[in-house]
């Protein structure tokens, strides 16, 4: 029988470390320490510190933010578990120099440096950018919705919030009157605890709504309606996604589609993209002038975002900065032939069938009475105008459309002619005109048949292929599937060091 020496997991050693040789070159780690030692300028973050003279040494905002930025690398984004790091990773305690910051240290940094943290996501860009890694060819927008560290049980108006307060009022005066009406034996006294319990409880939720209510003004959407606000973290917003409603911030990003590099970043407590593209391209083009990238970006680069970002303020925007964009419209698959035949875009088709030789009335049998102004149907009963402005689902048509009165339709010796199914209680008809040439010059059509050509198909096709991997690799290696700060600013500054981490990836640093 074969012998194996033996060997026990189990076992402590005492040996020598040398910190410098636990960074190996070609690794994450190495590429951060040669950056921050010798490409980052952190004279950014003096400015914090007023303990010339008095008060204790601070931590070096190296040290800081190289154990930060490795823990993120390797999915871990807890300050908890980042102190935990300093005092049983090799690496990590390597990367401190054996220095060992607290938490609140650490969760300190991350949540107040929110302007150093900008200003270093630019300094690393621009390594990127004489590294080569920046093509200016393409520049990729889309947003990624992530969890924040608060519960969506915890939204609503202020209708529905004041709603839920009266519940729990409902509830305490149950729990109340139910203890009122027991006695007091000792068989009942745990769960007579229990209830006591959840009556303090339920107090302290109904308090904490009201106080939300007293100290915050309802937020009103672009529409000038009342949305959900949260009284955990009111600057974050109710998504809806592919896997549910998530309470959480909208991570967007500008990405290059040579190397897949983060050139702008920015989180939005909020779904509306559309109504971000116009700082979002401002942040571009201030990101791209401070990284010595071009004074001018838009004279090279195409710009290319979803059709979450298409409207006509961006559209007119767009036109008017003379940006070379495709954003389409929500309708461009069905235009396009390529999605002619598939289920989802297939254009539908009506579940009946004429009788043989039947006849229909077409929207041609109708006429218009110049008197009165309405349209007349075949019967002679006059139609009502529906809607003044209609416009076809492609665009290319507009006009007015009218419905019959109802109790006209209902009892109309012509309605086996006019009206195909039993269910419809009125004919709708529709007044068309293709819309005139001059039409095409309107921004939004400039965009339609932009997009519609060969080459827009083309240049947009990339899109996907440039931004959604970067999401994958921050939410999925990365494991940023969830925000462990609160409010705008502090969400933010998490963010962008998330996109710090996925750029310096690509920086190759060779070893001296």
């Amino acid at each position: 029988m074969a012998k194996y020496k033996d060997y026990s997991y189990e076992q402590t050693l005492m040996i020598p470390v040398s910190f410098e040789k636990q960074v190996l070159p070609g690794t994450f780690e190495y590429t951060l320490c040669h950056l921050i030692d010798h490409q980052i300028d952190l004279s950014i973050f003096a400015n914090r510190y007023e303990n010339d003279y008095t008060d204790a040494p601070a931590y070096d905002p190296a040290i800081l933010l190289k154990i930060i930025l490795y823990a993120y690398s390797k999915g871990i984004n807890s300050s908890r578990k980042i102190a935990q790091l300093c005092n049983e990773n090799i690496v990590c305690m390597a990367l401190a120099a054996d220095r060992r910051p607290h938490f609140t240290t650490i969760a300190d940094f991350i949540s107040t440096r929110h302007t150093e943290c900008a200003e270093l996501f630019t300094m690393i860009i621009s390594v990127c950018y004489t590294q080569g890694l920046i093509g200016k060819n393409m520049f990729a927008i889309d947003g990624c919705k992530i969890s924040s560290n608060c519960s969506k049980e915890w939204s609503g108006t202020k209708a529905e919030l004041l709603a839920k307060t009266k519940k729990i009022e409902r509830s305490v005066n149950y729990l109340v009157a139910k203890h009122k009406s027991t006695d007091t034996s000792w068989d009942d006294q745990k769960q007579r605890e229990k209830e006591e319990k959840a009556i303090k409880k339920l107090k302290a939720q109904s308090d904490k709504i009201f106080d939300f209510l007293e100290s915050n003004v309802e937020r009103m959407g672009s529409q000038k309606k009342p949305i959900k606000s949260n009284i955990i973290d009111n600057e974050s917003a109710k998504m809806s996604t592919g896997h549910g409603v998530l309470q959480g911030y909208n991570g967007i990003a500008a990405v290059d589609d040579k190397n897949q590099l983060i050139v702008w970043a920015e989180a939005f407590g909020d779904i509306n993209e559309s109504g971000h593209l116009p700082e979002i391209l401002e942040g571009i083009d201030k990101t791209c002038k401070k990284a010595n990238i071009d004074d001018d970006i838009y004279e090279t680069v195409t710009i290319t975002a979803d059709t979450g970002f298409h409207n006509k303020k961006n559209m007119d925007l767009i036109h008017d900065k003379k940006i070379d964009a495709y954003i389409p419209d929500n309708q461009f698959r069905k235009r396009n032939v390529t999605f002619q035949d598939a289920g989802k875009y297939k254009k539908k088709v009506q579940n009946w069938k004429p009788e043989k030789g039947k006849h229909y009335f077409s929207p041609e049998d109708f006429f218009m009475d110049t008197v009165t102004n309405k349209l007349i149907c075949p019967a002679g009963h006059p139609m009502w105008l529906k809607s003044p402005n209609f416009k076809s689902s492609d665009g290319r048509y507009v006009g007015q459309s009218y419905q019959g009165y109802i109790h006209l339709c209902k009892d109309c010796a012509l309605r086996s002619k006019c009206i195909r199914k039993k269910s419809t209680k009125a004919r709708q008809v529709a007044i068309l005109k293709e819309v005139p040439d001059g039409k095409g010059n309107i921004p939004v059509e400039v965009m339609k048949n932009k997009i519609d050509t060969p080459y827009g198909r083309s240049i947009y096709s990339k899109r996907m292929s440039t931004v959604e991997p970067v999401f994958g690799h921050i939410a999925g290696i990365k494991k940023l599937n969830r925000f462990t700060l609160r409010g705008k600013q502090k969400v933010n500054t998490q963010w962008l060091l998330y996109c710090m981490v996925h750029n310096i990836g690509k920086i190759k640093i060779e070893c001296v």
